[in-house]
Formats: C-alpha cells, sequence, structure tokens
C-alpha cells in the first residue's frame, strides 16, 4: 500500500431516498471493505480500464484490493457495479432503475446510485458513454472515505446526477525542457498523471513535438521526445481522452513552395505513429510568424497530408500576436465558403489583439472556439498576477509554483462562455491546483472555489489535513496581494503549513503536492523577511547619509557645481559618511529565524527533485535556465536599492573634493522629492502611484485590457546600475493609453515633467499627450539604458488647474501587445525644476 488517506463526503450534490434505507449497522452509510467491482460480459477495453482504476485507487488509499468480476458476485456484500448506457443492460435486474434514469444523460455524463437489494448493497456506476464511466468513476472515489484497511461511503442512498458543462476540458502537457521538471517524467509517471486529471474530469490533453521553440534535448530525458510522445498518446487514448498536438509554423517563409513541402514531410514524420489524434492546433504566434494568407494555405495542406494516418483529424489556429492588418485579413480569409469548408476551429489564445467577447463577435458562428488560457506564468502573460511585489517578481520569478484558485476561477468564469471550452497553456507541474481547478470548474463553474479545493485536497492529501491545506492554497494565493512588506499574512501562512507539517505523517512528507505547497509557503516567508531585514538596513544607511544636510544648504542645485558647497562642518567629513554608510550595506548578519527557512526551501527543492525531479536550480538539478522556474537560484536577490545605492556611493567618493561629495551626496538622497509644490509616482509601486488612473480593475479585466498592469525586469538585466524603481513599471497593453491624472494645480505657474521609460519594449516607440490631443512629445524611441528625460508642458496643458497625461504606443501592432512602460514620473513647478 502506498497511500494512507482518509477521505470526507465534500459534495453536497446528493439527494437521499428515504425509502432506499438499508438494513445495515448504520443506515447512513455503506462499509467497503467486502466489496466486488462488477463490469457487463459487454464491457470495452475503456470500460474495464475505468475499473481497473477504480480499484487500483482505492488499493493505494486503504490497502483492500477489491476482485473485479463479471455479472454478479454472491460472495460480496457490496457490489459495485460500472457500465455505460450500451452495456447497462447486460447487468443484473436491480440496476435497471439506473440504466433508465442515465438515458437523459449529457456526452460525459455520469450517474451514481446507490441501494440495497436481497440483503446486500450495490452501487452502480453509468457513465452515458466510456469517459463518462471513467469520470463516475472518479467522482466516487471523491466521495469514498478511505482509512488503513478500511473504506465507506458516507452516504447511503446516493443518487447522483451529473454532465459537464463544457465540451473540452484539458490541458497542455509538453514533454520539453522548458517544463523544468516533465522532461524527466517516465512513462509511469505520464500515466498516473494522466489518470489524476480524468479523475477530475479532464477529457483532453495536448502534446508537443519534439520540434518546438525549445532545446531538442534534455539531460532528463528517459526516452526520446518522438517515443514519449507516441507514448503519451497511447496513455491518453487508454482512458479515452482526446490528443491535440500544439504544433507551431516555425519554418521562415512558408509563401515557399519548397518551404511548405519540407514542412509536409516534417509534420507527417512526427505524427504519424501517434496511436491517436483528434485535433492539431497551429499558434499564428508565440511562436511562429507567418502572414494570414500563406499559414492558413500551408494548414489546409497539412490537414489532407496527415489526415492520411488520421482519418478524423481536425485542424485548429489562433491569430496570436497579430497585427490588426493581419487580424482582418485573418478574418476575411477564414469567412470564406472555401476555409469554412476544411477549417475546424479557432483558438482564442495569449497575445490576441481582441478580447474574448470581441474573438466571438468577429470569428464566423460556424467555428467553435477553444480557449487556451496560459494558467503556469506570473509576470510577462496573459494573466499576470495582480498588484504583484517587485519582491516576488525578482526571486520567484515568472513559473514559481502558482496556485492561485479565485484568480483562475475568476478568468474562467468571464472568458470560458464565449467558447466551447478550454485546453489550457502549461509548462509543467508548478500549475497544478490551476489545472484541477480548471477541470474542476469546466464540469460545473458555479461550484465554490473552496469546494473545489476541499475535493483536491482530501483526494490528493487525506482528510486529516484536507481542510487546512485547501484554505493553505487560498492564503498562498493571498500571500500575493499587493505590497509584500505589510502583508502580514504571509507570516501566518507559514505558520500553519508548519504546523500541518509539524502533524505530518512520514507518507505526506513524500507528496510531492504537498512539498510544492510547503515550498511556497517557506520561500514567501523567507523573502518578506529579507525584504524587512534589507529595508532596515538601507534605512540605515540612509540615516547616516542624510547627516550631510549639517555640512550644507537648505536647498538642492540640480547638477554638480551650480552652487558653491560650504567647508564641512561639526567635524564631519562626506567621505567618513560614505564609508560608514558602504559598511552598513555590506553587512551580511541575517536573523536565525530567517537562515532556517532558507535552509528548508532549500531541503524542499531537493525533495522535489526526488519526488517529481522538479528542477529548481540550474546547477545543482541541471534546470534549463533560471526563468524556468529555477527560483532556489534567485531565493538570495536584492530586494531593494541597498546595491544602487552602495554602486553610486563608490562614484561619489571617486569625486575630487569634499564640496563635490556633499553636492553629489545631497542629490542622491533628494533623487525622487519633488519639491514642496511637486509630485512623485512610481508607477510600478502600488503604494506610491496615486495619480495613475486604475482604469476597470483585474477582477472584471483579468487581461489588463483597460486596466494599467505592473511589468517587471524579470530576469534583473540591470543588476545594481539602476534602481529597483526602474525595475518595476506601469504598462498599458495594444493601443489603450496609460493614464494619469493631476488636480489642483497652479493655473498661473508652468510646469515641466520629467519620465523614467523603462520596461522590455526598448525599440518600440511612445507618444505622450496631455489632456485633448496637446502632444508633450511625438512617438519617439526612450533612452536606452532608462534615463530621466523632461519636457515643457504648454501654460494651456495646466491652466485649468488639471492635468491629463496619456501614453500610447505605435497602433496597430501585434506582438504581446506591450509597449507603454512608464516607470517613475516627476511634476514640478518650471522654476523649481531649475532651482
Amino acid at each position: 500500500m502506498r497511500r494512507r488517506t482518509f477521505l470526507k463526503l465534500a459534495g453536497s450534490a446528493m439527494v437521499a431516498q428515504p425509502s432506499w434505507i438499508m438494513a445495515e449497522q448504520d443506515a447512513n452509510r455503506i462499509a467497503l471493505e467486502d466489496v466486488a467491482v462488477m463490469v457487463s460480459d459487454a464491457a470495452t477495453p475503456r470500460e474495464r480500464r475505468a475499473a481497473q482504476v477504480l480499484v487500483e485507487e482505492a488499493a493505494k488509499r486503504c490497502g483492500i484490493a477489491w476482485p473485479v468480476a463479471k455479472g454478479s458476485n454472491q460472495d460480496a456484500r457490496v457490489t459495485i457495479a460500472l457500465a455505460t448506457r450500451s452495456s447497462a443492460a447486460r447487468l443484473p435486474r436491480h440496476f435497471s432503475d439506473s440504466e433508465e434514469a442515465a438515458r437523459g444523460l449529457q456526452p460525459d455524463g455520469f450517474l451514481l446510485q446507490s441501494g440495497h437489494d436481497a440483503g446486500r448493497n450495490w452501487i452502480a456506476v453509468i457513465g452515458a458513454d466510456e469517459r463518462g464511466l471513467l469520470f463516475g468513476v472518479g467522482k466516487l472515489l471523491r466521495l469514498i472515505h478511505f482509512s488503513r484497511q478500511a473504506a465507506e461511503l458516507p452516504q447511503a442512498a446516493l443518487r447522483l446526477s451529473s454532465s459537464p458543462r463544457y465540451k473540452l476540458r484539458g490541458h497542455q502537457l509538453g514533454y520539453r525542457p522548458k517544463t523544468n521538471a516533465y522532461d524527466a517524467w517516465t512513462v509511469p509517471m505520464w500515466d498516473q498523471y494522466i489518470r489524476d486529471l480524468a479523475i477530475f474530469g479532464t477529457n483532453a490533453i495536448e502534446l508537443i513535438p519534439p520540434h518546438s521553440d525549445d532545446l531538442s534535448d534534455s539531460p532528463h530525458f528517459p526516452l526520446p521526445p518522438a517515443e514519449m510522445m507516441v507514448k503519451m498518446s497511447e496513455l491518453a487514448d487508454n482512458y479515452g481522452l482526446d490528443v491535440w498536438v500544439w504544433y507551431p509554423a516555425m519554418d521562415p517563409d512558408y509563401s515557399n513552395s519548397q518551404t511548405v513541402d519540407a514542412a509536409l514531410k516534417e509534420w507527417a514524420g512526427v505524427l504519424h505513429d501517434l496511436p491517436r489524434l483528434d485535433a492539431v492546433f497551429v499558434p499564428g504566434g508565440d511562436p511562429g510568424h507567418t502572414e494570414p494568407k500563406y499559414l492558413l494555405e500551408l494548414l489546409e495542406k497539412q490537414k489532407q497530408s496527415l489526415r492520411q494516418a488520421h482519418p478524423k483529424m481536425q485542424m485548429w489556429v489562433s491569430p496570436q500576436g497579430f497585427t490588426a492588418a493581419w487580424m482582418k485579413e485573418f478574418m476575411d480569409i477564414i469567412a470564406q465558403p472555401h476555409t469554412q469548408s476544411w477549417l475546424d476551429g479557432v483558438v482564442y489564445g495569449p497575445q490576441s489583439r481582441l478580447s474574448a467577447e470581441e474573438f466571438r463577435r468577429a470569428v464566423p458562428e460556424h467555428y467553435p472556439i477553444r480557449f487556451y488560457p496560459d494558467i503556469t506564468h506570473s509576470l510577462g502573460c496573459q494573466y499576470p498576477v495582480p498588484d504583484w511585489d517587485v519582491a516576488y517578481a525578482m526571486t520567484e520569478g515568472r513559473e514559481v509554483i502558482n496556485p492561485r484558485p479565485v484568480d483562475e476561477a475568476n478568468i474562467l468564469r468571464r472568458v470560458s462562455p464565449h467558447t466551447i471550452g478550454f485546453l489550457t497553456y502549461s509548462e509543467g507541474c508548478n500549475d497544478d491546483v490551476n489545472k484541477f481547478v480548471w477541470s474542476a470548474l469546466g464540469w460545473d463553474p458555479e461550484q465554490p472555489i473552496i469546494d473545489a479545493l476541499r475535493d483536491f485536497s482530501l483526494y490528493f492529501i487525506g482528510a486529516q489535513q484536507a481542510d487546512g491545506f485547501a484554505q493553505g492554497l487560498l492564503n498562498l494565493e493571498q500571500n500575493w496581494r499587493g505590497s509584500l512588506a505589510i502583508n502580514e499574512q504571509v507570516e501566518s501562512t507559514m505558520q500553519a503549513f508548519r504546523d500541518m507539517e509539524n502533524a505530518a505523517s512520514p507518507e505526506m512528507l513524500e507528496n510531492w503536492r504537498w512539498q510544492q505547497a510547503l515550498y511556497r509557503a517557506y520561500y514567501d516567508a523567507y523573502v518578506r523577511r529579507r525584504l524587512l531585514e534589507e529595508t532596515g538596513q538601507l534605512s540605515r544607511a540612509r540615516d547616516v547619509l542624510s547627516r550631510v544636510t549639517e555640512l550644507g544648504w537648505s536647498s538642492l542645485p540640480l547638477d554638480i557645481g551650480q552652487r558653491p558647497s560650504p567647508a564641512p562642518a561639526n567635524g564631519l567629513d562626506p567621505a567618513v559618511l560614505i564609508d560608514t554608510a558602504i559598511a552598513i550595506l555590506d553587512e551580511r548578519t541575517r536573523n536565525p529565524e530567517a537562515e532556517v527557512l532558507r535552509s528548508r526551501v532549500t531541503e524542499l527543492g531537493y525533495a522535489l527533485f526526488e519526488s517529481i525531479h522538479m528542477q529548481l536550480a540550474v546547477e545543482r538539478y541541471q534546470g534549463e535556465a533560471v526563468v524556468r522556474g529555477a527560483n532556489l537560484d534567485t531565493l538570495d536577490a536584492p530586494l531593494t536599492d541597498a546595491p544602487w545605492l552602495r554602486r553610486e556611493l563608490l562614484k561619489i567618493k571617486s569625486v575630487a573634493g569634499a564640496d563635490a561629495q556633499v553636492n553629489a551626496l545631497r542629490q542622491l538622497l533628494a533623487r525622487t522629492d519633488p519639491g514642496p509644490s511637486g509630485f512623485y509616482d512610481e508607477l510600478g509601486n502600488i503604494a506610491n502611484r496615486p495619480h495613475l488612473l486604475p482604469g476597470e480593475g483585474w477582477e472584471k479585466d483579468p487581461e489588463f485590457r483597460h486596466t494599467p498592469q505592473i511589468g517587471f525586469g524579470y530576469p534583473d538585466h540591470w543588476g545594481d546600475a539602476v534602481p529597483v524603481a526602474w525595475k518595476h513599471w506601469a504598462e498599458s497593453l495594444y493601443d489603450a493609453p496609460l493614464q494619469m491624472r493631476y488636480e489642483g494645480l497652479d493655473s498661473a505657474r508652468d510646469y515641466r515633467l520629467r519620465v523614467v521609460y523603462s520596461g522590455s519594449s526598448a525599440k518600440l516607440k511612445i507618444r505622450l499627450q496631455a489632456n485633448e490631443g496637446i502632444e508633450v512629445h511625438p512617438y519617439m524611441t526612450r533612452a536606452w539604458p532608462p534615463a530621466p528625460q523632461e519636457f515643457a508642458l504648454p501654460r494651456t496643458a495646466t491652466s485649468s488647474g488639471t492635468l491629463t497625461l496619456s501614453w500610447t504606443r505605435e497602433p496597430g501592432l501585434g506582438g504581446n501587445g506591450i509597449g507603454c512602460q512608464v516607470a517613475e514620473v516627476w511634476l514640478f513647478p518650471a522654476a523649481e525644476a531649475s532651482s
């Protein structure tokens, strides 16, 4: 027996039937120690596979091996009968009521029913089809209470009929180096994971071919990619799940007939041997960049070619990354009768210029739309974490373990109604919880998210810790809300997980899903402890430097040498202040408790490598790259301005003369000071951007189409060369403006604007306008590396006392939509700017 858990009833959809009360020692439950699992004489291989899933997963949880028999077994006290509508007629007569009730099920649906006959108990699981039977078995497993050498169904009178809301409920499972764990998974590991997903209602998986936007090899591969692709297709087919393949068109020129011929040959060779292939999805971008007319011509030929081996295969496409012109061309082509004769569907995914609602209106009704949501990334993505602290971005990074149940439920409920369902975009098992949330809510979108998490926790963690673990997953998401320095939730989350850890069995400690959540709880807490400590260290250093005010004037010149500096007073020497501040910044003492947390994080990183081969470090665990979830390598990344300040202090120390040093120190300390009549906003810091217009807000606008989002310089390309304020920024998408508004300005004064344009889109031009059409500067390339730029505002922009600033990027561009990226903004009267 591999697992000892105890599950308690999590659902509330059970309808009691008092007329079925059984003559047991407890009429409210069915003991399941003496059980025979029965399948129909007409059972198909997949129906027998459903029976195998039931007995194997039950045995893992209680240690009792239930036999599987054809026909009635009179010796067992409880019979669990499994069938589909087409095979249920071959079951004994007392299951006839279940057969009748199952006739109204939709595809993938199931009926669970229990009863009592001739002194024996029975449970029927009837599927609308083969998959429905498997999903019914999954639901039964999630209802049963398991403990060591014991199991029971806690509600004896059971009648539950259920069909899914969405037709398509699937996840991308890429066996490639980027995924940071999957590249090391063996066939048995894939079998268990695909089974786990199916138990929660997943009906499709999506594979990735050996040639994609990734390295061709991994030191962790147990099998070559092409061979594993065949195995994974076979595994999915064994469970009756649909198999999709995400196949990017990455050749440089598909207008070239030789390129097309080579692609036809390549794709056919890769996909020919798959035991099952239901659909191929080709993204229009990310990766790939082909004009729609050539892309669609290619896909029509690919479909014709691939159908020689897979006669029912469908072809789907997405217009990801398209410019406005290409999007129009795409929509015009797919509206043509010829295209509608062969193209099977269209995919709504990341980097779409249109919202889901706009997309559904633009795509001809003839086509079904599949949702392709990014559930795996935390920044620089379709659905970034809202209000994320820069300290998390610099350490945990883009592909961190990221349970986001509330956010994922919000996305699914808002976007999925425009689609037939989803196959999620995933880069590994860091998003494992999110996958199961999507599967659960894809079946029943109205299900309370805490119920879905309890279901997950009961099945995978066990009843002893299920409620605490479910709440812990919610708390991990709350750890990421807002300013980390003031988020005390982080400490209480860590303590709750520590309490569960102290009570955990050895088996639970080896459970990789538990290890992932625990890793995040400790990692979050360690980052916060460091942030508080390093912030205090920086503050002490600045306090020392602030004594420079005893050496000079009461107002600050803009540039070194503008005003003469007095000689050092009170015995102070600016070089001494600099040395003292650097010594404080160089201190490496750390709270012992923080070191305990750090040690536990690294231990859990090793545990995850041992349990599921998760590669959380590049050198130690041979992960592909730091940006691919190897955040043990960024565990101690600087969190404050301390490295930058130290660098600037060394530059000042090299300046000749105490007067010049005093002047430079004063300018350094007042870098963000806008003066008594000015304003300063750090747009990447939610606690310090009062003039940024918030838009709709992330709950209504999870793709941030009409809401400014925070962008981050991850990985940290700038190191100590820039302050933290330039490593995060506000940004808008596509043609939407990024806007700020000031009120109560002095209408009689002229104002100047100082701006730092930062970000990841240095080559894109940006334009700034004031109010209605007053141009502050035309489309221009930003200063790079980032540096402050100043612009005079015409009196007409501020004469009303109100100023609105609007930044836009060049209209109509494609790609990821990012272009306006503003880190800092100062607004001050022109006289103060030159004083």
